[in-house]
């Protein structure tokens, strides 16, 4: 069977197609498993997709952004066509992401203490000072070692030629490490196979490096600390994750209620009594940690938590104030970052952006509404957005007065044409747009995990992968150099 009967009208409509370089004709490293979706066809296809689906459901690999009306989380959408990455591009991402997580967190660590680049103004001080995100009252703060994001996620896309770019940082508390994960266990048993003719570059050490990297941020004098996961709780979106890593390293998952702060000391309850905790990674946002710190009504924070780790007595990961580096106007400054602080030409380039804070920027952006996505500057997840050649005339006016009313709030980019592959749909493949979320540890050293999140837009047409709109993730394939030995069976 041919790939084009799979669906005959497969058209990629000028996007960068991952695995076909055109009708019938794969790229090198997808020839095989090209063959092999040809040997299968699409029944077989969706009798392995099916099972794949009811592995995630019974060992509850689910998300609940949108349950339904008893509170049923879904599980999590996922194609069964793995994505490939070689190895010589993945070096460069390698490379690019290192480059990009070091200047951060010296970015970061200057920010919130001597400020030399607003004061010599390598980038423009009233952008970062009215970022929402900033935080003023850590200033001075310390914290383990000058870093502040311990794991970030970064979003990665590619253009239409297929070069990739940075869209979005993310160093407060990125989720999807555990799909990760996931998706390779189940791919390994639904189509075991094709493992045997790809050298996979392994994604399981990544769950040993964060514990080892958590460990590391112990206070001085600790030999064996502590480490415990903080979650919000059964109703955050991202429990599942929350649960999977804490039961992966061997830490106590915990909620605020299971930690006191005594004498800038946190303790955990257990029914031996209290024990020290040194090392909390934690999955709450800044504004709900401490109720004495940030917001008096959370009720899944820590009193006295944030007085605990001023003291030196608790490392949190991540740090407090990282939003700021998330700000998208901050980001648009992140290549200037990088050659401030590292004296080298970003390896990794940023998707072109308007700053609607300035005034000749501005006045390009609502000239060309229709052309352009615009976001808000603190949001995330996908919201806040307007795609301008899918939007309406009533919601280009809508932002038209929003930016004009609160100009620092907005960006603006170029559409990019998110690369495509292949998804099964039913019978048929069609094309659906995707990024990558590779994960960045930053402790004695930086750790890429090999590959990352692949998030596809389910959805016909959509450039929208994240899974709170319809999105679904696929297992992503960092090939390894020829004979390399920590490639997967």
């Amino acid at each position: 069977m041919a790939f084009g009967n799979l669906d005959a009208n497969y058209k990629v409509n000028g996007f960068y197609d991952e695995m076909l370089a055109g009708p019938g004709r794969p790229r090198p490293p997808y020839r095989r498993l090209y063959e092999e979706l040809n040997r299968l066809g699409p029944v077989e296809l969706g009798r392995r997709w099916a099972l794949a689906m009811e592995m995630f459901r019974n060992h509850g690999i689910t998300f609940a952004v949108y349950p339904d009306a008893q509170g049923t989380e879904k599980v999590f959408p996922f194609d069964v066509i793995p994505r490939l990455i070689e190895a010589n591009t993945w070096r460069r991402l390698e490379r690019g992401l290192t480059q990009r997580l070091r200047a951060l967190n010296l970015f970061l660590d200057d920010v919130y203490g001597r400020k030399l680049i607003l004061k010599q103004r390598a980038i423009p001080p009233e952008i970062l000072l009215s970022s929402s995100l900033y935080m003023r009252e850590i200033e001075g703060l310390g914290v383990p070692h000058g870093i502040h994001c311990h794991i970030a996620g970064i979003d990665l896309v590619r253009d239409e030629k297929g070069e990739f770019f940075v869209l979005e940082d993310n160093l407060r508390t990125p989720s999807g490490a555990s799909y990760v994960q996931a998706n390779r266990y189940v791919m390994k048993r639904i189509l075991p196979d094709l493992f045997a003719g790809y050298p996979v570059r392994p994604v399981e050490g990544y769950v040993h490096e964060l514990l080892r990297y958590l460990r590391w941020l112990a206070p001085a004098g600790v030999d064996d600390p502590t480490v415990v996961l903080l979650t919000p709780g059964i109703n955050n979106a991202a429990y599942y994750e929350h649960l999977y890593l804490a039961k992966q390293m061997g830490v106590e998952l915990v909620e605020g209620s299971d930690l006191v702060v005594d004498d800038d000391k946190v303790f955990m309850r257990t029914t031996h009594g209290l024990r020290p905790v040194h090392v909390i990674y934690r999955r709450i946002d800044d504004e709900w940690l401490d109720p004495i710190f940030g917001r008096q009504e959370s009720l899944v924070g820590v009193a006295g938590l944030v007085n605990a780790h001023r003291a030196g007595n608790v490392a949190l990961a991540n740090a407090l104030g990282n939003g700021v580096a998330d700000d998208k106007a901050v980001y648009a400054f992140v290549p200037k970052v990088i050659r401030y602080y590292l004296d080298e030409d970003p390896i990794l380039p940023n998707v072109e952006t308007y700053l609607c804070a300035v005034e000749s920027e501005r006045k390009h952006v609502l000239e060309h509404l229709d052309s352009l996505v615009v976001k808000t500057t603190d949001a995330s997840g996908g919201y806040g957005m307007l795609i301008g050649p899918a939007s309406t005339r009533e919601e280009r006016e809508e932002f038209r007065r929003r930016i004009v009313a609160r100009p620092r709030s907005f960006i603006a980019q170029p559409v990019v044409g998110l690369s495509v592959q292949p998804v099964l749909d039913g019978d048929r493949l069609r094309p659906g747009h995707q990024d990558l979320r590779p994960f960045v540890l930053t402790g004695p050293d930086v750790y890429v995990t090999p590959g990352g999140l692949t998030r596809v837009a389910l959805k016909p047409g959509s450039l929208i992968v994240n899974s709170s709109q319809g999105g679904g993730s696929r297992d992503t394939w960092v090939i390894a150099d020829d004979g390399a030995e920590n490639a997967d069976a």
